[in-house]
């Protein structure tokens, strides 16, 4: 049905489609809904959004339902998966279309699953992928500048997030849930959306806590939790996780037994070890937040940073601040090649160049060779930390070319070149 459409559009004239594109996604949405016969009015569903860390806290409440017993569906960046089936997110696109999420959750309560978790994204949201959702929950994990250049201003940006928590305002399930992030200057604009039961979580609920590169130790019911997560941020997407299973009625032993066997996600934080004796990482980080916090987690360590977290045609007013937070942070920079699609990849990278220092950094277009190099610049102790793509699959190319690509089995592939085993 989608292709069908996708056809339609492309003989619509260019102008005439912009101007009916929101009834179209709209009528998009309901069409979708009533093929599949609104399945969300039938299982629990729960949306998480924000500019960062949706992947991981999609990933941490379904470890916490799962070690509750109950049966999950989760849809996100890295996996699709119902009950104990699963598959690996190819699409580039967190939630592909409004066709594929209907089947998705019909699928769900064909399998009799108790609870959906869907990552929303304000892509997503802009062309009305959730609409007719029935949601019973949402969390929301922060918000800051994302995405400026294709929703037309940071306002149009947050408007989009907020769309989703409008979703669950007019959900006809009940109680409607949220749970928001108090530490993000964003939050009471969630909080004022019509809602039955609210809460909310911050860093401040875990202390005393400590961070080390490999793991945390927080205050967790009057006692110390020990999670194999690191950084600040990866503790406030637990603390999402905790607030959230609270609110659910799931008991402190299961949501402690949950965090001390999750073990963390690919793409995030990620440690790639083939016997070496320094911490190689790769990290989705692609914005300026996420790639300072990152660096944050290894500040006792020298860090060889490949960098290349700006895709074409996006957000190009980021790049050079992308190049000061390494220059701010790494003992060595090479530049790389990410996700050029129609833009020049030289012209993305002299801007990343223009925010550091001269002669700070080396430029390594080809992105295996710019991680061969990192590796064998590497001493005892070290991090090389590989940032931008996480677990995407693609490189994607001018005119929708793409080449296969896995950072984690790039860098391995390399280790063992080196040696390592």
């Amino acid at each position: 049905m989608e292709s069908i459409l996708h056809i339609i559009k492309k003989i619509i004239p260019r102008n005439i489609f912009y101007a009916l594109q929101p009834a179209y996604h709209y009528f998009l949405a309901f069409l979708a809904a009533l093929v599949y016969h609104f399945p969300s009015r039938k299982i629990k569903v729960i949306a998480i959004t924000g500019t960062k860390g949706k992947t991981s806290t999609t990933e941490i409440v379904n470890a916490i339902l799962e070690e509750a017993g109950y049966r999950t569906a989760l849809a996100g960046t890295l996996r699709f998966k119902i009950d104990d089936k699963e598959e690996r997110n190819l699409y580039k696109m967190t939630i592909p279309g409004r066709f594929f999420v209907q089947r998705f959750l019909s699928s769900a309560v064909r399998t009799k699953c108790d609870w959906v978790i869907i990552e929303m994204t304000s892509e997503g949201a802009r062309q009305f992928r959730h609409k007719f959702i029935d949601f019973d929950a949402l969390i929301f994990t922060n918000l800051s500048p994302e995405h400026i250049e294709s929703h037309g201003s940071f306002e149009n940006y947050k408007d989009a997030k907020l769309s989703i928590a409008h979703a669950l305002a007019s959900s006809k399930k009940r109680p409607r849930i949220i749970v928001a992030n108090a530490d993000n200057q964003y939050a009471n604009e969630f909080l004022s959306v019509d809602a039955d039961t609210k809460t909310t979580y911050s860093l401040k609920d875990a202390e005393p806590y400590t961070l080390e590169k490999d793991s945390t130790t927080f205050t967790f019911m009057g006692s110390p939790l020990h999670a194999y997560l690191s950084g600040s941020f990866n503790l406030s997407n637990m603390l999402a996780g905790i607030s959230f299973a609270r609110m659910i009625g799931i008991t402190p032993e299961v949501i402690r037994r949950a965090l001390e066997k999750f073990h963390g996600i690919r793409g995030r934080v990620e440690r790639v070890n083939a016997g070496q004796d320094f911490d190689v990482i790769i990290d989705y980080a692609h914005t300026t937040d996420s790639l300072e916090k990152v660096y944050g987690v290894f500040q006792d360590s020298r860090k060889i940073c490949v960098l290349g977290g700006t895709g074409g045609g996006r957000d190009s007013w980021k790049r050079p601040a992308m190049g000061g937070i390494a220059c701010a942070h790494c003992d060595e920079i090479i530049l790389t090649n990410e996700d050029p699609y129609d833009e020049d990849p030289q012209k993305i990278v002299s801007e990343i160049m223009g925010g550091i220092e001269a002669g700070r950094a080396e430029i390594i277009m080809d992105r295996r060779e710019a991680i061969a190099h990192a590796l064998s610049l590497a001493k005892t102790g070290d991090a090389v930390i590989i940032t931008g793509k996480g677990t995407d699959p693609y490189i994607m190319g001018p005119n929708g070319t793409k080449t296969e690509w896995d950072d984690a089995a790039i860098a391995r592939e390399e280790l063992t070149k080196l040696g390592f085993k």
